[in-house]
């Protein structure tokens, strides 16, 4: 199985710019890059911050650039976004009987299972009492291999500015996974607009950077520093025996050549022998 990971596209409204620079440039880029390479993959999933203010015309705007896009979609929300607006915008994406964004979906590879970790007016992370037992639910209710996506990371990533507002009292999360981690193949997260991977509670977890603005990467600073480092997206390789993540930097535009025909004549082909 293939699919893509997505996160963090940070739309405003048609028109508008967010820090000087337009978010549905990169990801009208994504969208054709991911249709030209990786049309064949069996989802592309957004990891939320849809938008950056949650207004109706930037969720609007955001709608007929994913329009675009040639494989299914599944989006999540992150605490940027208004849950409201979002329902309003994209009927056809699920959600529970409490109406938080969260839905399961079994594929070739397993089920995957979509998380709402959003409270209103909060940065942080909140995931509560009633959305872990639906969690628990949606684990218990299958014995396949699974695959968690959500947009707060539940465990410090050592950034401290991103950790405050990383998914506070995590315990209730911790306690519906740990006893179906083991069937865990991956944790995908957004939120942090870093590539970060790694493992928690014995689960391989990772991220990629957004498609506007990234954090800087500073293990001692106290508040978050903006960049432009290049947007990514992930493109996921599931088989019976790895999940392979690669980070793609579609916009790159640095000379592609051939290993054995580069056009430098230089130390990379072979010297003559001595």
């Amino acid at each position: 199985m293939k699919f893509i990971h997505l996160t963090d596209t940070h739309f405003v409204p048609a028109g508008k710019r967010l820090y000087g620079r337009d978010p549905s440039a990169a990801l009208r880029a994504a969208v054709a890059d991911i249709n030209a390479h990786h049309a064949d993959a069996e989802l592309v999933v957004v990891t939320g911050d849809l938008t950056h203010w949650g207004e109706p015309r930037a969720f609007a705007h955001l709608a007929g650039v994913l329009a675009e896009l040639a494989p299914p979609l599944r989006l999540l929300i992150g605490n940027h976004d208004a849950r409201d607006v979002f329902r309003r915008t994209f009927p056809d994406q699920p959600a529970d009987a409490s109406g938080f964004i969260q839905s399961v979906q079994d594929t070739s590879a397993g089920r995957f299972v979509f998380l709402d970790t959003v409270e209103a007016g909060s940065d942080a992370g909140h995931y509560t009492a009633e959305r872990c037992a639906w969690l628990a639910d949606s684990l218990a209710a299958t014995d396949r291999d699974l695959f968690l996506f959500m947009h707060h990371p539940p465990f410090p990533i050592g950034l401290p500015a991103l950790d405050k507002i990383g998914l506070q009292r995590a315990e209730g999360f911790r306690a519906a996974l740990e006893p179906h981690r083991h069937r865990v193949r991956h944790l995908f997260f957004g939120h942090v607009h870093r590539p970060v991977a790694g493992s928690w509670l014995g689960i391989p977890v990772s991220s990629v950077r957004s498609m506007n603005h990234q954090t800087w990467f500073d293990l001692q600073a106290g508040e978050l520093v903006a960049s432009f480092e290049p947007p990514a997206y992930g493109v996921v390789i599931v088989d019976a025996d790895s999940v392979i993540v690669h980070s793609h930097d579609f916009l790159d535009d640095s000379p592609k050549f051939a290993y054995r025909e580069n056009p430098w004549d230089d130390w990379s082909r072979r010297p003559p022998p001595a």
